[in-house]
């Protein structure tokens, strides 16, 4: 099969213009807009840490929830081709920074912790073993530069 390209357009705008610009760090809000067409749009800003507003979304959370759901998504896919049935998903996703002196820093590891609810005469290995198959394919996962780890719970409808 040949490789497939796909373009994901993505317009970021700034709105933490409070009138007078960047003229002093303190003078402005780190708010932004995600958009996308056809699709509601995200609002933005930078950790608390670093000056943001803790009620809207911040790139790292962002990122950790796109490696997330690409996760869930493929193992979905990969549960439904196996007879598996899932009737809940839940993950509880924790991305790691890391902050040096300069302020540089970078996510340094991701640790997905998918709760999946099967039926009874779904077949547990599997569900768990589809984890790393799922891990595999997932687009995000192999995008980053540092380590993503699942610790997935498998529970059994009735168990």
């Amino acid at each position: 099969m040949p490789e497939t390209e796909h373009t994901y357009a993505v317009t970021v705008t700034w709105t933490g213009n409070r009138g007078t610009g960047t003229r002093t760090f303190r003078g402005y809000d780190r708010a932004f807009e995600a958009a996308a067409p056809g699709k509601p749009p995200i609002p933005g800003s930078s950790d608390p840490a670093f000056r943001g507003d803790p009620a809207r979304w911040n790139p790292e959370d962002l990122l950790v929830a796109s490696l997330s759901s690409c996760h869930k998504l493929w193992y979905l896919g990969l549960c439904a081709q196996a007879g598996i049935v899932v009737t809940a998903y839940t993950d509880t996703a924790e991305g790691r920074m890391t902050e040096q002196p300069d302020g540089a820093g970078q996510l340094t590891a991701v640790t997905l912790r998918p709760r999946v609810t099967i039926t009874a005469d779904s077949d547990a290995a599997e569900a768990l073993a589809l984890h790393h198959r799922a891990h595999a394919q997932c687009f995000i996962a192999r995008s980053v530069n540092f380590p993503v780890t699942h610790e997935p719970t498998i529970v059994r409808a009735g168990e």
